[in-house]
């Protein structure tokens, strides 16, 4: 698969970024944060319910019956001519869980205007799509734990030189690598069969935005443009035919570029690309209503290969609409949205063919979030990087990886607002149907309804507390019949300032 356009534009991004300013030079200051938070739940079955569970960037267990106490702390810090820095560390304590203490953020930054540079584990997300009520973004949502990397990024919208205003940018460019060897060791020993995975995965992605809005406000549209690019590469496979994955300086090239793979690369990654790659492009057109709120419709195309990128998956991605609004209270934003993964270029894929005896390219069944040698997929702890509506390796059970079911639809519905100043509520409705995979469809088609009433409670004389609680049911065969409620307690403040 060939991306050196990405890596082109991503490029392109860093030079301009030279020129961008997007804050004034300030002052130095300071100042610590903290939190605390206890959280636990409750459910009908074995397994915790899927909004309970899900885009809660890997922190709640999927067995039933948990709870976890969490705390951290972070510091940002102000200095002269335009530089900053600051530092996270966030701990987790979780009960069910093969390790019940672990860090979930540690992570230091250096920032100098619209530039940042970071290096460790930190929950990020740069999406389109709403973090609270979409159902996740294809590529990378707030499902799993978040992978410790170095990221040189332009995390914010900022002005494009000579744009008078109209033209803004962001983006990231990122190096990483897995740290769930001993977790896939502990999941797969119960396993009947003899399972074969990638070790000390690295990972690479860069993502570009281009955002067309007028900052003035006298314009009322706006649209936005994306792309994202994923690729999980090296590491050392369970499997001794496999064993151990180029990782070179140059094999980093071939993996940025969408190169084939070169000397010790498997015969499927000297064909092909090296490594296992996915992306998006991201397509968003809104409307600014002077005194309403904002109206925005965004599509996200999701391709694994070549044809993907080229359209020949059809209309396959995320499609949705979102409603912001300023004046109603009881209904701040709503989002719709409908996804479909069901054509992947087709049932059938060969590698090599008669073109002249059947043109065309011969691909198809791209087998979303799934690869041949990386057998875990586009997950992290068994947990989806994108969205969970493809359901995540970890409800396989049985010590099983990879995704069984990435042919499917789903509706999907979220809203929030507040009933006054103190309670606040939010509300997730989703329908799934699924026919598993191009080369393992299932049986008979499977289909759940999963739905969340979360509500949080603010007391004017308690500053910083915040009281929460859900309830949640799942239906139908393609996860658990399921209904479940979780309690929640979060103090925040400032430490130092």
């Amino acid at each position: 698969m060939k991306m050196k356009f990405i890596f082109i534009l991503c490029l392109l991004l860093s030079l301009f970024s030279q020129n961008i300013i997007s804050q004034n030079d300030s002052e130095p200051s300071g100042e610590t944060n903290y939190f605390l938070e206890a959280m636990g739940s409750a459910a009908s079955g074995e397994q915790t319910p899927f909004w309970i569970v899900s885009n809660r960037n890997g922190v709640v267990p999927l067995e039933s019956g948990n709870g976890l106490l969490r705390a951290g702390v972070f510091h940002q810090q102000t200095l002269k001519d335009g530089f900053r820095w600051t530092a996270g560390l966030d701990l987790v304590g979780v009960t069910p869980r093969y390790r019940n203490v672990y860090i979930q953020q540690l992570y230091v930054e250096l920032g100098y205007k619209a530039i940042l540079i970071s290096l460790g584990s930190k929950e990020r997300y740069n999406s389109i799509v709403d973090k609270r009520l979409s159902s996740g973004d294809m590529v990378f949502s707030p499902n799993a734990r978040p992978i410790p990397e170095i990221n040189f990024s332009i995390p914010e919208y900022t002005n494009l030189p000579y744009s008078k205003g109209w033209l803004q940018v962001k983006g990231d460019f990122a190096v990483g690598r897995s740290f769930d060897k001993n977790y896939l060791e502990n999941y797969t020993s119960t396993s009947d069969n003899t399972i074969t995975y990638v070790n000390d995965v690295l990972w690479h992605h860069k993502s570009g935005f281009l955002r067309i809005e007028d900052t003035e406000n006298d314009a009322p549209l706006f649209g936005i443009l994306g792309l994202e690019h994923w690729a999980q590469w090296g590491g050392t496979s369970t499997n001794p035919k496999i064993g151990k994955q180029p990782q070179s300086v140059k094999d980093f090239i071939r993996v940025i570029t969408g190169s084939e793979g070169g000397k010790g690369a498997t015969a499927s990654d000297s064909i092909n690309v090296l490594g296992n790659h996915f992306g998006s492009y991201y397509f968003g057109l809104g409307y600014k209503f002077r005194d309403f709120g904002v109206l925005q419709a965004y599509h996200q195309h999701f391709f694994e290969d070549l044809s993907g990128m080229e359209l020949s998956n059809g209309i396959d991605g995320l499609w949705g609409v979102e409603l912001k609004t300023n004046h109603i209270s009881w209904l701040k934003k709503i989002v719709v949205e409908f996804l479909t993964t069901k054509n992947q270029s087709g049932p059938m894929h060969f590698i090599s063919f008669d073109r002249e005896k059947h043109p065309g390219r011969g691909g198809g069944a791209d087998n979303y979030f799934n690869n041949g040698e990386y057998s875990t997929g586009a997950s992290y702890f068994n947990r989806a990087l994108g969205s969970p509506l493809i359901i995540s390796p970890e409800y396989n059970g049985n010590g099983e990886i990879g995704f069984k079911n990435n042919r499917m639809e789903s509706w999907h519905l979220g809203a929030e607002g507040s009933f006054s100043s103190q309670l606040s509520y939010r509300l997730l409705l989703t329908t799934m149907t699924g026919w598993g995979r191009a080369s393992k469809p299932f049986l008979e088609t499977k289909s759940s309804v999963a739905t969340l009433a979360e509500v949080y409670y603010t007391h004017p004389k308690l500053e910083g507390w915040k009281f929460g609680g859900a309830v949640a049911f799942d239906t139908g065969d393609m996860i658990e019949k399921n209904a479940g409620f979780s309690l929640s307690i979060r103090k925040e403040g400032i430490l130092k300032n």
